[in-house]
């Protein structure tokens, strides 16, 4: 390999590292959409479509996986260490919101199962209408 195909390799890693660092920060700004968007959402809209949420953050984070492949911590400047402590910080907004919406979730659902017990429980079905309870 020559002097010119060994400087031509550099150049082209150092200018798609360049690349992947400046594409860093929009991908960052996306998932930090995405996930505002949702953890807004969770608290506020009952018809919010949590499945086609997940599928656009889990896109988001693929690209951000694809984006930091090969890359180093000296790769990264101070705009994108601060963009994933942001992200991390409305990652850590949207377990919160998403474990309280989970927690109403199974609130409604014990709810309904007592109510539904105790509809059924009313006698109606029960052994001693039979003749079958012993007293």
């Amino acid at each position: 390999m020559d002097q010119f195909e060994q400087n031509s390799g550099l150049m082209a890693h150092s200018d798609l590292t360049i690349s992947r660092v400046g594409s860093l920060t929009a991908i960052i700004n996306r998932i930090e959409e995405a996930v505002e968007t949702e953890t807004a959402a969770i608290r506020t809209d009952m018809n919010f479509d949590l499945k086609a949420s997940n599928a656009r953050k889990s896109r988001c984070l693929y690209e951000l996986n694809r984006a930091m492949k090969n890359l180093t911590v000296e790769d990264l400047v101070d705009e994108h260490k601060e963009g994933l402590l942001r992200l991390r910080g409305k990652l850590e907004r949207n377990e919160a919101a998403l474990l309280a919406h989970l927690s109403a979730v199974s609130e409604v659902a014990n709810l309904m199962k007592s109510a539904i017990q105790h509809a059924e429980a009313d006698g109606t079905y029960s052994a001693g209408e039979f003749g079958w309870a012993k007293s």
